[in-house]
């Protein structure tokens, strides 16, 4: 492997510690701050000494899926470039890109941002950076938490940010800039995301093939129009009447049901379900034979539960969008358990589709025509289509799709409606080489839950993008962490359709005792 180094020394003195370059390093990192842009300028160019990073403070606190131990611990000295990228009258993309001072492997990674952005995923660059890759992300064209559309409101422009350009952009400047501090572009160009990052992943297939060799795209927010409808869907039904809301002990109780009932379906009885779509449950096999309990549902919360596994409908039978699947129960209480649907689907409807209607709420909402309505107004921009990806695989490019099945926040089905789309288009070799899609049990949103959630993405498509070998068996953790500390063990994920079942024999806490197995 190729390996490109800058060298830098640590100078110590007067009670700081300061990076200091050779003259040719520091004015490489130095003089990125006078790259000549089409429509921006870097802001910054500045190298930073091994272990001194300190993030900005952030108002919002930090982006959602971030916590425990600080992630720019051991991080090693890199070159931070910060520019703002306008390529509309009305953009102000920020973005960072980080530069290895040393043993950069050649490669680069984009990572991307979750629900409606409004921030550079900072943390995430951390750990590419650590294994030598150039990294870098972007906050999409506007500051905020992530939670509302509010930033879109009369700035079109600021939408097609969030939706692609602003990515593409950022990937453009990064590997101008990788090529002027290291003296050549990155051999391999990668994109490793979850949530919005898994829709931007895919995103780029679709709309800039060129941009990257391999990508993975975890629980992707796409079709983003159709999962703002189910959203919102989640969050209609317990507020549709009194008693049609769920509380935290009834929760608790329908998902230890659905796994007592669905757990064994993969050979194993471990508290993980690894066929909840070969399961069949009804939400009224726990309803109350009496008095209304913390352990069983009245008839309106069956109906609830019946609506969101079963997923959007027109009213008259018509099945519109996916549902949620079995065992996604505990987290999707937050979306069933506020007085309104979750706000970033709910400001979709408020301030973009019906911000000309004052006073619209989810209350208004028609299922039959909303739906396509919310498709209208949104899917030119937020969504990717599973029959527009021709010229990626065309090219080459491989796609890692993986998805959670216990996600409560975006549908896992939606992930398998998108590889079942996309799966006729291919032809038989891009099939068999390009395209892989790994659902995986006990999996909440993005890391987390009852299974095995921690896989190395970025390691596999690095290794599928290096070599051209698709990949097999890839094997997950369950880490030891809150909230759930529950023991360690290790399963494989299998491709779809293909699961992981236990062989009757060996450790069950040990993948090697999992074969994969056709349905």
């Amino acid at each position: 492997m190729t390996s490109f180094s800058v060298k830098c020394t640590m100078l110590v003195g007067a009670g700081a510690i300061g990076l200091a370059a050779s003259p040719a390093a520091a004015a490489e990192c130095a003089d990125l701050a006078g790259m000549s842009l089409a429509h921006g300028e870097v802001t910054s160019a500045t190298l930073v000494a091994a272990g001194e990073f300190e993030p900005p403070a952030n108002p919002f606190g930090p982006p959602p899926g971030v916590g425990g131990p600080s992630p720019y611990a051991s991080m090693p000295a890199f070159c931070r470039v910060q520019v703002t990228l306008r390529p509309s009258d009305d953009s102000d993309i920020k973005s960072e890109v980080w530069l290895p001072a040393e043993n950069w492997n050649g490669k680069f990674v984009g990572i991307g941002n979750g629900i409606w952005a409004g921030q550079i995923s900072l943390a995430q660059m951390a750990d590419p950076l650590k294994r030598g890759y150039a990294v870098a992300s972007t906050d999409t064209g506007h500051v905020g938490n992530g939670l509302t559309a509010e930033f879109a409101i009369g700035h079109p422009e600021k939408l097609v940010d969030f939706g692609h350009r602003a990515v593409h952009e950022t990937v453009l400047f990064a590997k101008q800039a990788i090529a002027d501090f290291y003296g050549s572009g990155p051999r391999i160009s990668l994109w490793n995301s979850c949530s919005t990052g898994g829709r931007q992943g895919v995103m780029s297939a679709y709309r800039y093939p060129e941009d990257f060799d391999a990508i993975s795209a975890m629980a992707p927010a796409n079709p983003m129009t159709d999962l703002m409808t189910q959203s919102m869907w989640a969050g209609w039904w317990p507020n549709r009447a009194p008693g049609a809301k769920l509380g935290q002990a009834q929760i608790t109780a329908l998902h230890q049901t659905v796994v007592k009932k669905c757990d064994a379906l993969d050979g194993l009885e471990d508290g993980i379900i690894g066929r909840p779509n070969a399961c069949n449950f009804d939400p009224a096999e726990i309803q109350c034979s009496g008095e209304a309990g913390d352990s069983c549902l009245t008839p309106p919360q069956v109906e609830t539960m019946r609506a969101i596994y079963g997923g959007v409908t027109d009213g008259k039978g018509t099945k519109l969008l996916p549902g949620w699947p079995l065992g996604s129960e505990m987290q999707l209480g937050m979306l069933m358990s506020g007085p309104e649907p979750f706000p970033v689907a709910n400001t979709y409807f408020t301030m973009l589709v019906y911000g000309d209607r004052p006073g619209w709420t989810f209350r208004d909402m028609d299922y039959a025509s909303d739906v396509f309505v919310a498709r209208e107004f949104g899917a030119d921009i937020l969504n990717a289509p599973a029959d527009g990806l021709g010229p990626y695989f065309a090219r080459g490019g491989k796609l890692l799709l993986s998805h959670g099945w216990n996600d409560g926040l975006i549908p896992a089905a939606n992930a398998l409606l998108f590889y079942q789309q996309l799966y006729p288009t291919l032809t038989p070799a891009q099939a068999n080489s390009q395209v892989r899609l790994y659902m995986v049990p006990g999996m909440d949103h993005c890391a987390g839950g009852e299974g095995a959630s921690a896989y190395d993405t970025l390691a596999v498509i690095d290794e599928w993008a290096e070599t051209g070998q698709a990949p097999y068996r890839i094997t997950a953790t369950r880490p030891t962490a809150p909230p759930l500390n529950l023991p360690e063990i290790t399963r494989p994920l299998c491709p779809y359709p293909l699961y992981a079942r236990y062989d009757g024999e060996g450790d069950p806490a040990q993948a090697s005792s999992f074969n994969c197995a056709a349905p």
